[in-house]
């Protein structure tokens, strides 16, 4: 990987890890699927009016709108609220790597070295390890949703990669158009017009920056830079670089929240850092750099 992609790639993961805290503010204050939905609207609007549409066919905006809002971020603010710390939930959703490697595999006819597999072994016991030590901060539905969400977004690579789409600023800004309105009728199906209201009456200044901060660096930067990364890139070898995110996702829950690390999280996360280091170092020479068709 070029240095200057290597780069981009921290950037994103360290925003994308300090997301999780700051949406933590944010569902203080916005319930889940409204804060989502608000999110994807601003995602969209006004940009989509001077933004031209990617020439690509709508199928690929479309499924990877509804990916990326509504089973993936919808999702993980509903885990959140559920009782999930932010860091942990920036840890589950690094079983995403592994989801979108076995795509890769399947789907792409990509390579996995011996490396990469010792390090997909390392990070699920790094996982394992930390869900297992916290069992009364989260709930299993909580713990479930996330998990789903890592699914999700390791569909959301794969339409990346099959819809062939270079241009990529445009391509989020475009399939964010298509997450509000599903976002919108869950919210009112399932609590009514209290989340609107409460919205109204109950301004605070903490979740509006947490909002713009969701829309502008976690969703047009940060998605702009990984699927840049996913169109230059194996998916086996992007998807690994994920598992920085809960790093910078801890390090801001601490600074944020108050976040203790106990010792058996250290340990945890000393074996998802040790899983990365492996996995990308010995696996160079075991993955070939496949072209944005998904050849090799």
């Amino acid at each position: 990987m070029q240095k200057k992609h290597l780069i981009l790639a921290v950037l994103v993961t360290a925003i994308w890890g300090l997301n999780f805290p700051i949406t933590k503010l944010g569902l203080a204050a916005i319930d889940p699927l409204l804060l989502t939905a608000l999110r994807f609207t601003l995602a969209a609007l006004p940009w989509v009016f001077f933004v031209k549409r990617p020439p690509i066919d709508i199928k690929w905006l479309a499924a990877y709108g509804l990916i990326f809002g509504v089973a993936m971020w919808a999702l993980i603010n509903l885990g959140i609220e559920a009782g999930v710390p932010p860091g942990t939930a920036a840890l589950l959703i690094q079983f995403s790597a592994f989801f979108t490697m076995g795509w890769g595999v399947l789907l792409f006819r990509e390579h996995l070295s011996l490396g990469q597999m010792l390090g997909i072994g390392l990070a699920v016991l790094g996982l394992a390890s930390i869900i297992l030590a916290s069992p009364g901060h989260g709930t299993t539905v909580g713990y479930g949703l996330l998990l789903v969400s890592a699914f999700s977004w390791s569909v959301g690579n794969v339409i990346i990669k099959q819809s062939k789409v270079r241009e990529m600023f445009a391509f989020v800004v475009w399939a964010s158009l298509f997450a509000p309105i599903p976002l919108l009728l869950l919210t009112w199906l399932a609590h009514g017009s209290a989340p609107f209201t409460a919205l109204l009456t109950h301004f605070e200044w903490v979740a509006l920056l947490s909002l713009l901060f969701q829309v502008y660096a976690a969703t047009h930067f940060c998605y702009w830079g990984w699927n840049l990364l996913l169109r230059e890139y194996p998916v086996s070898r992007v998807a690994p670089l994920s598992l920085l995110i809960p790093v910078f996702g801890i390090a801001g829950s601490m600074l944020m929240l108050g976040h203790q690390i106990d010792f058996n999280e250290g340990v945890s996360i000393v074996l998802i850092l040790s899983s990365l280091a492996v996995g990308l170092i010995k696996g160079r020479r075991g993955v070939r750099l496949a072209r944005p068709d998904g050849a090799v």
